[in-house]
């Protein structure tokens, strides 16, 4: 894969970030909050530390774990996997209980995953690279209407 750091932003056809739910972030402030009670029965500064220690903990944690979907005229990058445009096929758009299978009964083992759990919606790109035995992949995504289209706009341009 290509480095395109450099161009990528002015290229770009579409851009997501899978930025977790509202409701992640009260689970961090509570982890923070549960260090700070842990700590206090030993020493109360040293609890408030352990906790703004630990809530900065799992907040970098959260934020460096979230992915980014982006695509160009050439090239489609789903978390830290890329893969050139010319090699996608097929693409599906899946929703509701939809998603819900093609998470479970339907996955195949093989296939490239970035999935949330907060994010119900999934893409199902198939790849068509005969060196590749990864058969699709399937991507969270908020915007899966959104995707779908610009990947089909890109196959016709």
């Amino acid at each position: 894969m290509p480095d395109s750091n450099a161009s990528t932003a002015s290229s770009e056809i579409f851009r997501e970030k899978l930025w977790p739910a509202w409701w992640m972030w009260i689970l961090v402030v509570g982890t923070g909050f549960a260090a700070t009670a842990m700590f206090l029965p030993v020493n109360r500064p040293l609890s408030i530390v352990a906790g703004i220690v630990v809530f900065l903990a799992v907040g970098i944690a959260v934020i460096a774990g979230t992915s980014t979907i982006s695509l160009t005229q050439d090239w489609l990058k789903v978390g830290r996997a890329g893969i050139e445009r010319r090699y996608i096929g097929e693409v599906s758009v899946h929703r509701g209980e939809d998603a819900t299978q093609e998470r479970g009964p339907r996955l195949n083992g093989t296939a490239y995953l970035c999935l949330r759990g907060w994010i119900d919606p999934v893409v199902k790109l198939e790849v068509v690279d005969p060196n590749d035995a990864t058969p699709y992949w399937l991507a969270s995504t908020r915007r899966p209407e959104e995707l779908a289209r610009a990947l089909q706009e890109t196959t016709r341009a």
